[in-house]
């Protein structure tokens, strides 16, 4: 029998719990900084799924089998997890023993997105409830590099303004897009269409901002080649959107990235055209 994910039983049980003050855009655990490749592997780290129950919260984390041969990319997806169930163990801390309405829980679960010999993509979905109207979203997104063994990060990838200007400009093409399509299948009146519009427009465009920090969350779109032709980028609620939006996303070509890649992360972009 095929075994069901952790934490797909949890989502489901945090899924029936209750409505809460919506939290702050959940952010990755910074990561040491990765300008240069490093020169060693890390220790190896043993990645196991974790489920705990108590009276006053659930925690279920899930990792995709196999991922702990990359020792480096291990050791960042348990720092995650750990600063995330860090955060859980501290609200529960601060009920002095009493215990919730309902329980408080982590559930958190990383997916491998791609794998080739050149780059690892792994995906980290979940929420932490610690009362309230609903869960903190956390959404992250991991980028390794097994022969550099060094993980990817926006501010090393394209280090100029202009880069950060075009990827800017691409992605609020698409989110604006996205908003008016969103707003236009609503049967609602013009007045109130137009307040919408320049509501969902000023977050999109405050959160989408030509800087590196606001597109830290990515993935790639791989070709059959494993060269990359587009970086996926991930927004969780309330960066570009409320949190009835959801996740959201825009793709940006390599032909648009090139011009502003690094040097040392060009080879691993297919060419425009190709």
């Amino acid at each position: 029998m095929k075994r069901l994910p952790i934490c797909l039983l949890l989502l489901g049980l945090a899924a029936c719990q209750r409505e809460t003050p919506a939290p702050q855009a959940s952010q990755a655990p910074t990561s040491p900084p990765a300008d240069q490749a490093q020169t060693a592997p890390p220790a190896q780290v043993a990645l196991k799924d974790v489920i705990e129950r108590d009276p006053r919260y659930i925690v279920g984390i899930s990792y995709p089998q196999g991922v702990d041969k990359y020792p480096g990319l291990a050791a960042e997806l348990q720092r995650y997890a750990q600063a995330a169930r860090g955060e859980l163990m501290q609200a529960v801390d601060g009920l002095a023993g009493e215990k919730p309405s309902a329980p408080y829980d982590l559930s958190l679960a990383f997916s491998l997105l791609a794998e080739t010999p050149q780059v690892v993509s792994v995906a980290a979905n979940g929420s932490s409830y610690t009362g309230g109207a609903h869960g903190n979203p956390l959404v992250a997104r991991f980028v390794w590099l097994p022969q550099r063994n060094e993980l990817l990060q926006a501010g090393n990838l394209i280090a100029d303004k202009d880069g950060w200007r075009a990827v800017s400009d691409a992605v609020r093409e698409q989110l604006h897009a996205s908003l008016s399509q969103r707003i236009d299948g609503d049967d609602i009146e013009p007045a109130e269409r137009a307040e919408m519009l320049k509501s969902g427009l000023k977050m999109i465009d405050e959160g989408s901002g030509p800087d590196a920090g606001n597109f830290s969350q990515f993935e790639p779109v791989i070709d059959a080649a494993g060269r990359i032709t587009a970086l996926r980028f991930v927004f969780p609620p309330y960066q570009v959107g409320p949190y009835s939006d959801g996740v959201q996303t825009a793709e940006v070509p390599a032909s648009v990235l090139l011009p502003h890649v690094a040097e040392a992360y060009r080879g691993l972009f297919a060419a425009p055209g190709a």
